[in-house]
């Protein structure tokens, strides 16, 4: 009997394929874990590019609305001192991204803005709030990025000055 023990710890034939199956599992499991981190990866930065084109759809919005000042002529345009620029059909402002533009007029505030260190003797100041929402341009997703951005808009209005 001991001699069938002895002859059982001396005996290595099989121990290679004992390491070899041992090495396969191991690399097996890195390889998956190494697919589901980059698939995480492509999903990831699929996600974020989303993002940032939503962003930058949004923030074209404003670009186009601010180099325009007839979006902020207030006289006819605006219904409840709201007005949505890229609707009106007599707007010629491009729209390349598709952005969702409202801008509030703010009738309630008349004040510079506060730092500016101006006098309200000469000039009138309108208050505005530019607010964009822009989507990302990838049709692929299911469910599409987006983006608000709000800026708020001071117009500085010359008044007459009585006595000249």
């Amino acid at each position: 009997m001991v001699k069938r023990f002895e002859s059982l710890g001396r005996d290595e034939s099989g121990v290679a394929l004992v390491i070899a199956l041992i090495l396969m599992v191991v690399l097996t499991l890195l390889g998956l874990a190494s697919a589901l981190s980059s698939t995480f990866e492509i999903r990831h930065s699929g996600n974020k590019r989303g993002s940032t084109d939503a962003f930058y759809a949004a923030e074209s919005g404003v670009q186009a609305v601010l180099a325009t000042v007839k979006n902020f002529d207030i006289t006819g345009k605006y219904s409840g001192d709201k007005y949505t620029p890229f609707s009106d059909q007599d707007n010629t402002t491009p729209n390349p991204t598709n952005a969702r533009v409202v801008i509030e007029h703010y009738a309630d505030q008349s004040s510079p803005p506060r730092g500016m260190g101006m006098s309200a003797t000469q000039v009138s100041f309108e208050h505005y709030m530019v607010e964009s929402t822009g989507e990302d341009q990838i049709e692929m997703n299911p469910i599409r990025s987006k983006c608000v951005i709000e800026q708020k808009v001071v117009r500085l209005v010359p008044t007459l000055q009585g006595g000249m």
